[in-house]
């Protein structure tokens, strides 16, 4: 059966309060964890400015985003000229060690010829040889913020990664999803680390994105993976690939290097958990270190403790397809009731997905699923519709601009798990003992009675206002 037919998408006319986000806008995200880099939109200038506010608003961070301007004419007649006069002023000006390259709604609806580009403009500066560059195709109209992630992790392998044919003892390689956090890449470095291993991880968010103060500016990115480790990927032991959506980046770089793989579809639980460090158990040698038997055991007892007040919950999730089903899966392990999975596109790992509807659609359809729910889990653009529904949001994934530290949670592994337990436990804990005799919980979460105006500044008798 396919994805379409089990997984309808919403027949609205228009998207209301889009869960969406553009392919280009993950395919900078993803160049933005590879060292020196500088992401390129090949479009208008328009189209750089609304990715560049939302990375801004969730990481609290300068972002190095860089546009080719085109303007109608160009967009017309055809944008090599705008392209070409880019690169070269990048790399004038800024000495990157990676440009990569993202099309827009723009090219891609013109049919600019990307590969075609490539091959033009090495022939046309032969003195700039040397320059890496990453040419991916991410329009903005088809697929999503995950496809233009993997879509650029992709281009990085196939332009960078080389075979070797020695392999190195103990080093691996990690293709992390787009679903992964700074904070999630950091503990997944120091699991594998804990092991005596030494990890690839491609992209690094954990040290372009995680609030590292430069004592100078840089135009480029300030951390993350360097080029010489990308091309050192092919002497790895093994791929360890996170996330469904690094699927295709993983079989490129095993067909180029013949580094074998293994997939993790999510690692946020005990079972996937277990998984993941008996797998590093088996390509290291060694045992379990002994910290992470303390996280597990403390995983278990949290479990106990919690599943009390997960037990029937009736949640509403709307995330990015991998971290949906991530997501859902903890939910249900809990005994929680997912009455509704809302995706923002189609993809092959909805069909893993346990929920009473599954649907590709916006926050109005979460809206309309999540009537009488106890918890809608989504990005800070949920706030207003669960705002209407006076039902408690927590908060997950991109954007998160109305807290900080949105891009240092930790929901991978044990301890990771575990702090997602509590921190969406006590949503539930609180809600049954904290009511007030207006019986509003003031907990945090349910801001839309005081933001909002939902207690006429202060009237209920609460403190706000």
């Amino acid at each position: 059966m396919s994805h379409i037919q089990r997984f309808p998408t919403t027949a609205k006319a228009c998207s209301v309060n889009p869960l969406k986000m553009s392919q280009p806008l993950g395919g900078a995200l993803a160049f933005l964890g590879i060292d020196n880099c500088l992401p390129l939109f090949h479009g208008s200038q328009g189209c750089t400015a609304f990715g560049l506010v939302l990375l801004v608003r969730h990481f609290r961070e300068a972002i190095p985003l860089q546009t080719t301007a085109m303007d109608q004419v160009a967009t017309i007649l055809g944008g090599y000229e705008n392209l070409e006069e880019a690169i070269r002023n990048i790399d004038e000006r800024m000495k990157p060690a990676l440009i990569g390259v993202c099309t827009t709604g723009v090219t891609e609806t013109k049919g600019e010829d990307m590969a075609g580009a490539y091959a033009t403009f090495r022939q046309r500066n032969p003195k700039l040889d040397p320059l890496n560059l990453v040419f991916v195709n991410t329009p903005d109209f088809a697929g999503g913020f995950e496809d233009g992630f993997a879509a650029a992790v992709t281009g990085i392998v196939e332009t960078l990664a080389q075979p070797v044919p020695l392999t190195v003892k103990g080093q691996v390689n990690i293709l992390a999803g787009c679903h992964l956090t700074p904070g999630d890449v950091e503990e997944l470095r120091e699991i594998v680390e804990s092991f005596g291993l030494n990890p690839i991880i491609l992209p690094d968010l954990s040290l372009s994105m995680c609030g590292r103060q430069p004592t100078d500016f840089a135009p480029t990115s300030l951390g993350g993976t360097t080029i010489e480790q990308i091309k050192a990927m092919g002497a790895s032991e093994i791929t360890l690939a996170i996330g469904e959506h690094m699927r295709v980046a993983a079989a490129a770089l095993e067909l180029k290097t013949d580094v074998p793989t293994a997939f993790f579809d999510r690692l946020t639980g005990l079972e996937a958990s277990d998984r993941f460090i008996r797998t590093l158990s088996e390509i290291s040698g060694r045992p379990v270190p002994a910290r992470l038997r303390r996280q597990r055991e403390s995983l278990v007892d949290g479990m106990l403790d919690g599943h009390f007040f997960f037990s029937r919950k009736r949640i509403a999730v709307a995330l990015e397809p991998d971290l949906l089903y991530a997501v859902t899966g903890f939910l249900n392990d809990m005994g929680a009731d997912v009455v509704a999975a809302v995706s923002p596109t189609q993809a092959p790992v909805l069909e893993k997905i346990r929920a009473r509807t599954v649907l590709v659609g916006d926050h109005s359809d979460v809206e309309a699923l999540a009537s009488g729910a106890d918890l809608i889990v989504s990005n800070s653009h949920g706030r207003q519709g669960a705002a209407r529904l006076g039902v408690p949001l927590h908060r997950m994934g991109l954007p998160m601009f109305d807290r900080l530290g949105a891009g240092l949670t930790v929901n991978v592994g044990y301890r990771g798990t575990r702090e997602t337990l509590f921190a969406i436990g006590n949503r539930f804990l609180a809600a049954e003992m904290d009511h007030d005799a207006h019986g509003h919980d003031h907990t945090d979460g349910d801001e839309h009675h005081h933001q909002d105006g939902g207690c006429g500044g202060g009237s209920c008798g609460c403190s706000a206002g």
